[in-house]
Parts: C-alpha cells; sequence; structure tokens
C-alpha cells in the first residue's frame, strides 16, 4: 500500500519521514508541503517523489499521513477523506471544535481507516500498563495525576511553532495525558476546574465517567532538562484497594511507536475495520474535554 506525507517540518523530519521509510507494509508514496524546499528534504527520507499539489499526492497513495499544523489538517483531511484515502492524523484533529467535527463526520462518512499520532499509546510499554490497570470506569475512590513540564517552547526544535506558541502545552502534549487517563479511569464526563497561568501553565481538574477524578498540571515553557513526566492512578487498584501504579518515563523511540501506529494501520485495512481505539472519533472525543477545558479556563 502506498502512502504519502503532508508536511516538512521538525515533527514530519524525525518521526514520520524515517517511520514512513523503514516500514514493512507502507511505500512511500512522496510528499507535499507549503514550501517544495523543504518538502524535497523530507522526500530525501522517506524516497518518492515532491509533488506539486495536495491534490496530486492523494492521487497518487492509498493513505495521507499528516504532519501538519491543526489549521491546515482540519481543511485537508476532508479532502482526503472524500477521495477514500485512509488518514494518519496529527493531534489535536483540528484548529477547533466545529472544524474537528467536519473532519470527523468526513471520515466517517467515507468508512476509511485513521490512526491518530497519540505516540505514548504505541509504546509497548505503555500498552502493558494500561493494560495492567485494573477495566473501569473507576469510582471516587481512585484518583489519577498527571504531570508533563517540559522546556520545548525555550529552545529547540519546536520553539518556532505557532500554533503551539499560541496554545502552549494543553493543545500538545494536552491530548497524550487526557487520553491516556481517559483509557485508565474511564471517559472524562466533565471539567471540574482548569486554569492557565503565565507563560504557560496549566491546571486542569476532570471528572470521569464512574467518580474517578484526575487532575493535570502541563507546561512547555518550564526551565526543565530532561522533561518532568509522570502518570499515576492511586486507590481502587491491587487486592486491598489501595494501591499505586504510575508511568514515569515516556517512550525513546518515537519512529518505533509510529511505526507500531502503521502497522496497526495496515491491519485495519486488511481487515476492512474502520474501528481503532485511537482513530478520528477519538480524536474528536479529545478535541472536545480540550475545548471545554479552554472555555472553563476563560
Amino acid at each position: 500500500m502506498r502512502i504519502g506525507l503532508v508536511g516538512a517540518g521538525p515533527w514530519a523530519r524525525t518521526v514520520h519521514a524515517p517511520a514512513i521509510a523503514g516500514h514493512r507494509r507502507w511505500t512511500p508514496a512522496g510528499v507535499w508541503a507549503r514550501r517544495p524546499e523543504a518538502a524535497a528534504e523530507v522526500a530525501a527520507i522517506t524516497g518518492g517523489p515532491v509533488h506539486a499539489t495536495f491534490d496530486d499526492l492523494v492521487d497518487a497513495c492509498d493513505a495521507v499521513a499528516f504532519a501538519v499544523p491543526p489549521q491546515a489538517q482540519g481543511e485537508l483531511v476532508p479532502v482526503a477523506a472524500a477521495a477514500g484515502r485512509h488518514l494518519v492524523l496529527e493531534k489535536p484533529l483540528a484548529a477547533d471544535l466545529a472544524a474537528a467535527e467536519r473532519a470527523a463526520t468526513a471520515i466517517a462518512d467515507a468508512g476509511v481507516c485513521s490512526a491518530t499520532v497519540l505516540t505514548l499509546r504505541f509504546d509497548p510499554a505503555i500498552r502493558a500498563w494500561l493494560d495492567a490497570v485494573p477495566e473501569g470506569p473507576h469510582g471516587p475512590g481512585t484518583v489519577g495525576t498527571a504531570r508533563w513540564l517540559s522546556g520545548a517552547l525555550l529552545g529547540g526544535p519546536f520553539a518556532s511553532s505557532q500554533w503551539r506558541a499560541e496554545h502552549g502545552a494543553l493543545l500538545d502534549v494536552g491530548p497524550h495525558v487526557i487520553d491516556l487517563l481517559d483509557a485508565a479511569l474511564g471517559p472524562v464526563t466533565g471539567v471540574e476546574q482548569a486554569r492557565r497561568d503565565e507563560p504557560d501553565l496549566w491546571r486542569i481538574g476532570l471528572l470521569h465517567s464512574g467518580g474517578a477524578r484526575s487532575s493535570l498540571v502541563l507546561s512547555l515553557r518550564t526551565p526543565v532538562e530532561p522533561t518532568d513526566f509522570e502518570i499515576a492512578i492511586t486507590g481502587g487498584l491491587g487486592p486491598d484497594g489501595r494501591g499505586r501504579t504510575a508511568l514515569d518515563s515516556r517512550p525513546a523511540d518515537a519512529v518505533a511507536c509510529y511505526a507500531n501506529l502503521l502497522d496497526d494501520l495496515a491491519a485495519a485495512v486488511d481487515a476492512g475495520d474502520p474501528r481503532l481505539p485511537v482513530d478520528a472519533a477519538r480524536a474528536l472525543h479529545l478535541q472536545r474535554i480540550v475545548d471545554e477545558i479552554v472555555r472553563a479556563a476563560g
């Protein structure tokens, strides 16, 4: 099967492109980006041509992988879905909830397979951790906590990203954390509190379907190295219901996680079943939570 890549930023160059280039099931079908010279650099990694237009790339492939800002993804995804192309989606799905709903509807109407680049979900150790958490929803005796503090916007390859700079940690790393807490504790049903302090410190409280609660602290402008990361579930675990389980590290190899995503997408295409755990419907669910957090924070 042929897969084309849209985008030529640092995430496209360092994660999407090498994973696509080395995958056993997907053949690179080329690259399209707004800047042809940047697209050529990425195409040198993936193999395949640089396409002159987005439509040319869509015509050349069976699946489209997006590595572009949320606004561009929200505009282009419905076009690719209407053409019957399977999709690799970045998070957030679109720049706002209305655009995300349009994109998810287009994908559902087309019946194509989709997978969202929630990198943590494709790490074998994190998958094993999630599998070991008793199936939810969990009640009021269970509490989730999450901390992701990074200096990514203070310097480095993503510091110049306009959408990350504008929205901070919530739109970039927030979906990863919310996804894991939602999967571990039960679906998020409400936002109990949300606050953003300058320059970029989010403090969030979520309510889950069984009554469990979770709290998140997120930042991409904290001067810390390496990233301070932990997700923990406390209470309601173990034989006495007093256990605790925690993740204290992120995947070391994002390319390997992305390759696992491509494996799962290929298997879904083979089976003719578009229902993946991290499909467009999942991305829309997460975007609805993010939208509620933004509104709660004022």
